[in-house]
C-alpha cells in the first residue's frame, strides 16, 4: 500500500506554521511529512528559508505517528557533511517508533554558494555527494572516525547521539546521470513528479531501494481554478522556467528576473496541478503510485493550506 504524504514548504511558510501544518497534515491522515532545505526562496514574494533542522527537532516532537523527512538536503557544501550528520541522527532519534527519510541531492547554487565556495560542474557534485554519504554512514556506525578523501576531511568526530538504527540516505534524481549514481551507492531514490523514465533508469541500473516522489498541487478554498493558477503563478512561477536554470541561478533577484517570461498560462499547462476536480488528484497520485513509488508526497503552493487540507481530508483520501 503506496504512503501519502504532505510537503512542508520552507519557502513559503516561517517556522511555527511549518510546524502547525505538520501537525495539521497528521489531524488530516497522511502517513508523513516532509520539509524542503534552502538557505534562500526562489523568489522574495516566497518570502521564508528558516533553517530546517530546527524545525524538524519540533516536528518531531509535536507530532505522534506520521513519518518525518527532508526533501532534499545537499550535505556537500553550504554544511560539512560531518554537520549533517550530526543532525541527521539528532532528528532520527526523536523519532525512535517513526521513520526519518532522508533526501540528499547534488543542490542548487541559490542555496550553496553562500560560503564563496565555488560551484562546481554537475559529475563533480556528485563525487562529492558520493563521497558526503560515505562520511555521514561512517558516523553514524559510531565510534571515532577519521576520513581524509578527496573533497572532506573529518578528524577524530564520534556521534554520541545517535538513532538505533542508520537512517537510509535516498539521492534526488533529475536525470538518468544521477538515478545511475543512486543506484551504485544510495539507500533509495528522490524525484519530483511522477518521473517514470528516471525511476526506471534507477532501477535497469540496480537500484533496489524505496522510491519517493513529489507532486505540487495549488487547491483554491473556492474551488476556482483561474484563482488556483492565479495563485500558482504569484508564488510559485519557477516551475515554469526551462532547462537548468533552478540549478544555476544564485540568487531571488536572479530568479525573480528569469521568472517574468513565465505566463499564467505556462502554470496552468504545465506539471503543476491547478484543476480542482478531485478525480484528478486522486490520478495525478495514482500515476505516480503506478510509475513504481511507494511514497507520494503534495505540495500546496500559496498561503492557503487550509483549503488544500480539507480538500483532501473530504474528497481525496477516503477515496485514494
Amino acid at each position: 500500500m503506496p504512503e501519502l504524504g504532505y510537503a512542508v514548504s520552507s519557502e513559503e511558510h516561517g517556522p511555527d506554521d511549518m510546524i502547525d501544518y505538520a501537525v495539521r497534515a497528521e489531524e488530516s491522515g497522511f502517513d508523513f511529512v516532509s520539509a524542503s532545505d534552502h538557505f534562500h526562496p526562489w523568489t522574495s514574494t516566497q518570502g521564508e528559508s528558516p533553517f530546517v533542522w530546527s524545525v524538524l527537532g519540533a516536528i518531531a516532537r509535536e507530532t505522534e505517528e506520521v513519518d518525518v523527512g527532508v526533501g532534499v538536503t545537499c550535505p556537500t557544501i553550504r554544511i560539512h557533511p560531518v554537520n549533517v550528520a550530526q543532525a541527521t541522527a539528532t532528528v532520527a532519534s526523536m523519532l525512535p517508533d517513526r521513520e526519518f527519510l532522508f533526501g540528499v541531492g547534488t543542490g542548487e547554487q541559490l542555496n550553496e554558494h553562500v560560503t564563496g565556495e565555488r560551484w562546481p560542474e554537475h559529475s563533480v557534485r556528485l563525487e562529492m555527494l558520493e563521497e558526503a554519504i560515505e562520511v555521514m554512514r561512517k558516523l553514524w556506525d559510531g565510534g571515532q572516525t577519521s576520513h581524509h578523501g578527496k573533497h572532506y576531511t573529518v578528524e577524530n568526530a564520534r556521534l554520541f547521539t545517535r538513532p538505533d538504527e542508520a537512517p537510509p540516505a535516498m539521492v534526488s534524481a533529475f536525470g538518468p546521470q544521477t538515478a545511475n549514481a543512486a543506484a551504485e551507492y544510495a539507500d533509495g531514490f528522490w524525484s519530483v513528479g511522477p518521473r517514470e523514465e528516471l525511476l526506471e533508469a534507477y532501477r535497469d541500473a540496480g537500484g533496489d531501494g524505496s522510491a519517493i516522489t513529489q507532486l505540487t498541487a495549488c487547491v483554491d478554498s473556492e474551488g476556482s481554478e483561474d484563482e488556483a493558477v492565479s495563485t500558482a503563478h504569484e508564488y510559485w512561477p519557477q516551475t515554469g522556467l526551462p532547462g537548468e536554470l533552478n540549478q544555476v541561478l544564485p540568487t531571488p533577484r536572479h530568479f525573480e528576473q528569469a521568472v517574468e517570461m513565465v505566463e499564467e498560462e505556462d502554470v496552468r499547462e504545465g506539471s503543476l496541478l491547478t484543476d480542482q476536480d478531485a478525480d484528478t488528484h486522486i490520478e495525478n497520485l495514482q500515476t505516480a503510485v503506478d510509475a513504481g513509488y511507494d511514497r507520494v508526497y503534495v505540495h500546496q503552493v500559496g498561503p492557503d493550506q487550509e483549503a488544500f487540507f480539507e480538500f483532501y481530508e473530504e474528497e481525496v483520501l477516503p477515496s485514494f
